[in-house]
């Protein structure tokens, strides 16, 4: 019903502009994997409840009537004739697992389950949350470079126009227009290139919401530039060890130490009690009987009964069961090294890039500011007649260059504290 709501509002209100906060808000809450995980959460729910079930008796009651035709016992002599009878038999009973260490254990295998279902869950929404921000981040920039060559392309049509009528009063060579319209369809053609990348990456980023209505833009919000403490001996470690992926494999590995008792549990001895209550009416049909609340009364019969298995010989059944067991701990300790080794190694990239860009974004802030400088003083030159067309516009090509240059390198400083926020969130 919310997905339904969502889709008709965004229909009813077109170009919505989201910052990267709503995204991950909405990814987050929406996305089909991690709804999947909350459906696993509530199953994993449902199996606590059930295991703790089979602590209880079962209870069921049932009535036969049959007919029984030829030769049979006469209930009046007892005697086997041919004879034709009806038999209408009542029953209630109830059995109950008085003592299986099995069951016990089942609950706790189930509770650690369903813990694992809840760090899934989380682990399912960081990895949804990862790939909104790469996809975001590379539709701004996309969409960064469009702009830089629509500037790019506006600019040098412009200056075209002033350049032809230069030309008319013999201020400046025909050569000029020549070297400019050449340049011109350069930029055109990286412009059709670039338009393609921005769909493409738009088309990813709804694809990353799992929204499949285009009815939206997105926007960079104006926030200054944040700092981690990299220089902490345990940051690794504390990302590590508070990431949902990691507890995951704890619970798994936890839930598999479960099983081996679980197996082990087969070799001891279970106990059983029962109960029933019984009673039945009968005839001869075509014949007189007593009436059925008198026979009901006088044939009711009670049993109770317990019992006790104790398990000798399975056919090397548990033996194998618990080896098996013991092997998937072992396993599951090998899948703990490598999710530790994919975290590490991407923490630790997410560290380096953060710093590489940082260093990079301080740099590029100087080369703007002096690439500016220089389009200023050569935009003078080239009014006074002093610069001709083609330097000028390379000159101011670069200029626009590093304006995106610098921006790209910030959303690259951006992106990388936003991925380092998801590991910091924890469960």
């Amino acid at each position: 019903m919310k997905k339904l709501f969502f889709i008709l509002l965004i229909n009813l209100f077109p170009a919505q502009t989201w910052t990267l906060k709503q995204c991950l808000d909405y990814a987050s809450a929406n996305h089909p994997l991690v709804k999947q995980s909350s459906v696993n959460i509530q199953k994993n729910d449902r199996l606590v409840s059930a295991s703790k079930g089979m602590l209880l008796p079962s209870a069921d009651a049932g009535i036969n009537h049959n007919y029984n035709f030829g030769n049979g016992i006469n209930p009046q002599n007892n005697q086997r004739e041919s004879i034709n009878t009806q038999n209408d038999n009542f029953y209630a009973q109830a059995n109950w697992e008085l003592m299986n260490w099995r069951n016990y254990l089942n609950i706790s295998l189930s509770k650690i389950n369903r813990e694992t279902s809840t760090f899934r869950m989380k682990q399912a929404q960081n990895e949804v949350k990862l790939n909104v921000i790469q996809m975001f981040f590379n539709y701004q920039n996309n969409k960064s470079w469009l702009d830089v060559l629509e500037t790019q392309i506006s600019g040098i049509e412009d200056q075209i126009k002033r350049t032809e009528k230069e030309v008319e009063i013999g201020n400046r060579p025909k050569s000029d227009v020549y070297d400019i319209k050449a340049n011109l369809g350069t930029l055109q053609e990286q412009w059709v290139s670039a338009k393609n990348s921005r769909d493409l990456s738009k088309i990813n980023l709804l694809n990353a919401l799992a929204i499949t209505t285009d009815s939206l833009d997105f926007k960079m919000e104006d926030d200054a530039l944040a700092h981690s403490n990299f220089n902490d001996a345990d940051f690794v470690k504390n990302l590590l060890e508070k990431n949902p992926a990691y507890q995951t494999i704890l619970m798994e590995i936890k839930a598999n130490q479960k099983n081996i008792a679980i197996a082990k549990s087969a070799y001891l001895p279970t106990l059983n009690g029962s109960y029933t209550w019984s009673s039945f009416y009968s005839k001869t049909l075509g014949e007189s009987a007593d009436a059925f609340s008198d026979q009901f009364k006088r044939n009711k019969n009670q049993q109770l009964g317990f019992g006790l298995n104790i398990p000798i010989f399975n056919k090397l059944q548990v033996k194998n069961n618990i080896e098996i067991a013991k092997l998937n701990v072992i396993n599951s300790n090998y899948d703990k090294e490598i999710v530790i080794n994919n975290l590490t190694q991407t923490i630790n990239s997410i560290k380096a890039q953060f710093q590489n860009s940082e260093e990079k974004y301080t740099l590029l802030q100087a080369n703007f500011e002096n690439q500016k400088l220089s389009f200023q003083k050569s935009e003078e030159k080239y009014k006074e007649g002093l610069m001709d067309a083609y330097t000028f516009f390379v000159v101011r090509n670069n200029w626009l260059q590093a304006n995106y240059n610098l921006i790209n390198s910030k959303n690259e400083v951006i992106q990388q504290t936003e991925l380092l926020k998801v590991f910091e969130s924890g469960f």
